[in-house]
């Protein structure tokens, strides 16, 4: 029997038919800190299953493999959200399914409580007929209890109330460069705060625009949004192989961070625009982050809050030429 769903978020993950759409899942395992990311990818004439698997302890163990159907998979147009792409199952509660490829054999079971509130991403405008930008993206399940079991290369892995997040995007060309982050593990934080992450810079005739960056969170069960056209201006980022800082305000409360992980602890992944252009995105799934939240007060800004993450900050750095100091990549099989 499939978990209940919340259809508020549900709808949310609804196909959009963009020139490529995306459905991704991060989460980690508690008791070994391993990190896990599983994409879901449609794009015009096939489609595609990532899975990719991040260990702290032993980096030999890190690996990424996905595979090609020559076919679009079976989709649900309408609720209940059902997707089937090769022998995976995604819905709005649930995902099930196996993967074979490159000598890795992975295989889950995975459920977990629809949120009742998504996380938008992008200014609300950007929303507007579908999505107004070259790419659009929201969270349908920020930060649910997972539960069930996962299984790589023969080893067992369960789960319970382990933070997942839950992602959908969808659009026609990925920014000029580009970075993420996610993190809904912060030690300590029983309230389950969620960072979410946009820089990017986009090219418009040949000219490389200013760095756009977008902060989106959960902060005390309520939403903080960072990330309207009203804050861009004030919001800054950058970013390097294995580094990623940023800061973002809006008229009572500031947030600065830094995430951050070893060259080792990524994985290339290759990924091509339905107009031929190449793009190469060096993710991980265990990364460390530091988080300052302030509010402002009559003498200026105070410090009211430290957050720390160790090993369950999920973020990546997209750009056009590949970096060779990250020496894996995911392995595609057709």
């Amino acid at each position: 029997m499939s978990p209940p769903s919340t259809p508020g978020t549900e709808a949310l993950n609804l196909r959009r038919r963009g020139g490529y759409e995306v459905w991704y899942l991060t989460w980690n395992h508690p008791g070994t800190g391993q990190g896990f990311w599983l994409r879901h990818v449609i794009e015009a004439g096939h489609s595609e299953l990532w899975f990719a698997r991040f260990d702290p302890r032993d980096p030999a163990r890190t690996f990424g493999v996905h595979r090609r159907y020559p076919t679009e998979p079976t989709t649900g147009e309408t609720l209940p959200f059902r997707l089937v792409l090769g022998d995976a199952e995604l819905r709005h509660g649930q995902a099930r399914g196996s993967l074979a490829a490159d000598g890795h054999d992975v295989r889950w079971d995975l459920s977990w409580l629809p949120a009742a509130r998504a996380l938008h991403q992008l200014p609300d405008l950007m929303y507007a007929r579908g999505g107004l930008g070259d790419t659009t993206v929201q969270t349908p399940n920020p930060r649910v209890p997972l539960h069930g079991e996962l299984v790589v290369d023969g080893e067992h892995l369960t789960f319970t109330d382990a933070p997942l997040g839950q992602t959908h995007l969808w659009g026609k060309k990925h920014a000029y460069a580009w970075t993420w982050a996610h993190c809904a593990a912060f030690d300590d934080d029983p309230d389950g705060t969620v960072l979410e992450l946009l820089g990017a810079r986009l090219q418009r005739g040949g000219v490389t625009l200013p760095t756009l960056t977008l902060v989106a969170m959960e902060l005390d069960g309520e939403p903080l949004r960072l990330n309207q056209f009203r804050h861009v201006l004030g919001n800054r980022s950058g970013w390097e192989l294995g580094r990623v800082a940023f800061s973002a305000h809006g008229s009572t409360t500031r947030v600065t961070g830094e995430l951050t992980c070893r060259p080792e602890q990524l994985i290339e992944a290759p990924y091509v625009d339905p107009d031929g252009t190449r793009l190469y995105c060096a993710n991980t799934e265990i990364g460390d982050a530091r988080l300052v939240i302030s509010r402002r007060m009559w003498r200026g800004w105070r410090t009211e809050r430290l957050l720390t993450a160790h090993g369950t900050a999920h973020f990546e750095i997209g750009r056009r030429e590949r970096d060779p100091r990250v020496t894996k990549t995911h392995t595609l099989v057709e």
